[in-house]
């Protein structure tokens, strides 16, 4: 489905950069390059994280087989799961589980746009720019926010803690 039918705007009204699981990774230039131009060329004011429930990047991340070179990519999913393995612990279904990871990793996204130089630069420089956390239910087609909202470099240092 196209984004922005999801989120109810026209073509054009949004500015979609893709990849698999939703990875904002530091040293990936081409999401830095379409961050860069949303936000100093475009001047967009919000960027929006959207992950989706039954993603299959989360998906093939939360399993013991390897899928060759893009285990390397989904290794950050990994690292997001072991980091919260206490959490997703306590959860007995499967599809709950993977469902919590795909919030995690929405979340541990939103941090990672708001410490790239371009949106940190933008803050100090006085932009007006909200990073935001959503997912998307594939099932029933809406839209949950996960209440993981920055707008300013003191917003993400008091998360951050």
């Amino acid at each position: 489905m196209p984004a922005n039918e999801i989120v109810g705007l026209l073509p054009g009204e949004l500015f979609v950069h893709r990849n698999i699981a939703n990875l904002v990774i530091h040293t990936d230039m081409n999401c830095l390059a379409v961050l860069q131009y949303a936000v100093d060329v475009l001047k967009v004011k919000h960027v929006i994280v959207c992950g989706h429930y039954g993603c299959g990047g989360v998906e093939a991340a939360m399993g013991m087989r390897s899928h060759g070179l893009v285990d390397n990519w989904l290794r950050h999913i990994q690292d997001i799961r072991r980091r919260n393995r206490a959490e997703l612990e306590i959860i007995p279904d499967d599809s709950e589980k993977m469902n919590r990871l795909c919030e995690l990793n929405v979340c541990d996204q939103v941090f990672n746009v708001c410490n790239t130089t371009i949106i940190q630069d933008a803050w100090r420089r006085g932009q007006k720019i909200m990073v935001h956390g959503w997912i998307y239910d594939l099932g029933d087609g809406l839209l949950k926010d996960l209440g993981v909202c920055v707008s300013s470099l003191k917003e993400l240092r008091i998360l951050q803690e």
